[in-house]
């Protein structure tokens, strides 16, 4: 209930609104004091950077730091040696703005903000300059100073006035994914539910972990966030992105045993209800993990050359319900000493990631080099028809175009945001021109403009701080603190308003056009692209030889589901039931670990795999929606045959493990496995 939550927190945007006010008078305020030649910079910049976490704050604000720099000088390399070349400028700018886009698309994490204002800096401080050349050292150092006053002050104002750290935020959000997966865990492991719920929360799960991910990038730039509690999330994090598999991999497993084998092995079904009430039990009424453990080796069957599917089947579920315990009991054990504010390096953690804690995201080359194209051919529009026409306020078209195209490229319909972006900007050309036409010419006092200045951007920083308008806020703050250009003098002519204005206006115009025609290809193109990706990617883990990257290849196939669960109304259905049952994870894993088991087998064995592993490499690069060839089921059989006739025990057993679960995940509809050589292709 938001009564019982603390009056910071129920009201924190509103407190936002305030600090933000706040944090952007006074860096107008000084910027005028220093007499820098566009204070209002300043005063844009604070709105642009802050956000309602200090962590998110600081991090945003150390990337436009970096992106501005690196646009400066590469302002200052273009446009002196390029201005009697206008045409040959105008393309430098909108080929740098291109690839800087192309970059910050294919990083995907807040810190592709540095790409970005790389590219749109030059376009925002060059093509003004283009009229007073021999300025642009001067001008570009003052945009750095004054866009670095805007940062800090809006920095110290987050940091110091009322801070909200990130970690509790990212904590909180931990704390829901944990229950909310030991919940589907005894769902599952109870067979409780339906299906399409289990379903449900699967894929909110997949969701929420991408949705952790980007909240979690702040948490090293948080001076508020203890250092011991950022590595135990970071351990978390990497459970998370190991446990939702093996949760789906129990469900299957379970599915393909059925009731009525489940009936013939009582001890079995004891174990699973123990395991459903130890899973969400309290720290302090749950039974030591060794225990359950115990209990799991005890029905863990050794596996020879007469083993039945429904053995082979048991034994892959009792090693998915160990690893289940494994991290169950890790999550607990790191919740626990981030909540006593305690190192982890005294822990005694049963699950150890095979590749480090860097995250892999998801990129799609093809997508961010059309949206680069359409951000530099846009640009050169607007430049051919500023140059074109004479028009002297022309320069602001450009500079439009470079920065709506930047801004929104990474959505799936660039163009519509573009277009709500540019009727926003109409509200505040309007509000603008009641400030500088009625209001500001009477206005002698800064402490007078400041009060009259309040409603309007207490209005827009509270709608920032909102999630569900941040992005209408922005606009607005953004575009009426720039067009408003307050400075020491006042100096307004209603005409050069005007025609800045249209300039401005038809930038916004033609980036969409643009982006409509480069980027018209909409949510079902994208997510047909990301379900073919996903395949390249198992075929990839199909043709490498050992390489640990298990974490690594979690953390992308994770990153890749929470983007198409996002527009998983636009899959096949056949797609779709792949997505709701994690498939393509659990077959890249299960690839993996065959990998890794493959060096303690036999020879002949490791030649059936691999044969194997070869066939389904191809039939994962020529998917083309639907199923697997059956061709490829035959040498899934084949391997099983061999590989229950290996001498290595332990090897074994890893390798029937891994062969299982790409049998199940590539073929959940085959008739069950027949271990004799005349019946060991189910058909």
């Amino acid at each position: 209930m938001r009564e019982n939550e603390p009056f910071l927190v129920r009201h924190a945007d509103l407190i936002f609104a305030l600090k933000t006010f706040a944090a952007s008078m006074l860096a107008l305020i000084i910027a005028l004091a220093m007499d820098l030649p566009r204070p209002y910079w300043a005063m844009a910049t604070v709105y642009i950077t802050s956000q309602p976490l200090a962590g998110a704050t600081s991090s945003k604000a150390f990337f436009r730091v970096m992106g501005t720099l690196v646009g400066a000088i590469m302002t200052v390399a273009l446009v002196p040696n390029l201005i009697n070349a206008p045409e040959l400028l105008c393309l430098a700018i909108a080929l740098w703005v291109g690839l800087c886009l192309y970059l910050s698309l294919l990083d995907g994490t807040p810190r592709s903000y540095v790409f970005m204002l790389a590219g749109y800096t030059v376009a925002l401080i060059g093509f003004p300059s283009v009229s007073d050349p021999g300025a642009i050292f001067d001008t570009a150092v003052a945009r750095l100073e004054e866009i670095s006053l805007g940062i800090i002050c809006a920095s110290l104002v987050s940091t110091i006035v009322f801070p909200r750290s990130v970690a509790p935020a990212v904590a909180h959000r931990v704390d829901t994914w944990l229950s909310d997966a030991r919940r589907l865990s005894q769902a599952v492991l109870l067979r409780d539910a339906t299906g399409d719920i289990r379903r449900g929360k699967r894929l909110k799960l997949a969701t929420d972990i991408v949705e952790i991910d980007t909240l979690s990038t702040h948490l090293a730039y948080d001076r508020l966030t203890d250092r011991n509690a950022v590595t135990s999330l970071g351990e978390i994090r990497l459970r998370m992105l190991t446990l939702l598999p093996v949760i789906a991999s129990i469900e299957d497993r379970l599915a393909a045993l059925g009731e009525e084998a489940l009936g013939r092995r009582p001890e079995l079904k004891r174990l699973l209800e123990e395991l459903a009430q130890w899973i969400v039990s309290d720290v302090g009424a749950r039974q030591p993990a060794d225990r359950i453990r115990g209990e799991i080796a005890e029905q863990q069957a050794g596996l020879n050359d007469n083993a039945s599917w429904e053995r082979i089947i048991t034994t892959s579920l009792l090693s998915r319900l160990r690893d289940l315990v494994d991290l169950s009991r890790d999550c607990r054990a790191l919740t626990e000493a981030i909540g006593e504010g305690r190192s982890i390096s005294t822990d005694d953690l049963a699950f150890h990631s095979e590749a480090g804690a860097a995250p892999v995201r998801h990129r799609d080359r093809g997508l961010a080099l059309w949206s680069a194209a359409g951000a530099a051919t846009a640009i050169l529009i607007c430049c051919a028809f500023w140059i074109g026409t004479g028009w002297p306020d022309g320069a602001s078209a450009p500079m439009m175009a470079a920065v709506a195209c930047s801004f929104f490229a990474a959505q799936d319909e660039p163009a519509r945001f573009i277009r709500s972006f540019g009727l926003w900007s109409l509200v505040a050309i309007v509000v603008v021109a009641i400030y500088l036409f009625a209001l500001v010419p009477a206005i002698s006092h800064i402490e007078v403009l400041i009060v009259a200045l309040a409603p309007t951007f207490l209005l827009y920083g509270f709608l920032i701080g909102r999630p569900a308008t941040a992005g209408t806020g922005m606009a607005l703050a953004a575009n009426t603190a720039t067009l408003l250009a307050l400075q020491s003098t006042y100096v307004a002519d209603f005409a050069s308003y005007a025609n800045s204005a249209v300039a401005f206006f038809v930038g916004v115009l033609i980036a969409e056009i643009v982006t409509r025609i480069a980027r018209g290809v909409g949510a079902e193109w994208i997510a047909n692209r990301l379900v073919l990706s996903s395949w390249t990617t198992i075929a990839i883990a199909a043709e490498r030889r050992g390489k640990r990257d298990r974490a690594e290849f979690a953390g992308l196939m994770l990153h890749r589901l929470g983007l198409l669960v996002q527009r998983i109304a636009f899959l096949s259905e056949s797609d779709r039931r792949d997505a709701d049952s994690l498939v393509q994870l659990r077959i890249g894993i299960n690839i993996i670990d065959l990998r890794r088991a493959r060096y303690g087998l036999a020879a002949s064995t490791i030649a059936v795999i691999d044969d194997m592993l070869d066939q389904l490499a191809i039939a994962c690069r020529n998917y083309a929606g639907g199923g697997m060839p059956r061709e490829l089921l035959a040498g899934v059989d084949r391997a099983l045959g061999q590989a229950v006739k290996d001498p290595n025990d332990s090897a074994r057993e890893d390798a029937l493990i891994g062969l299982v679960g790409i049998r199940r995940g590539l073929f959940p509809d085959a008739p069950a496995y027949r271990p004799r050589a005349d019946a060991s292709v189910a058909a």
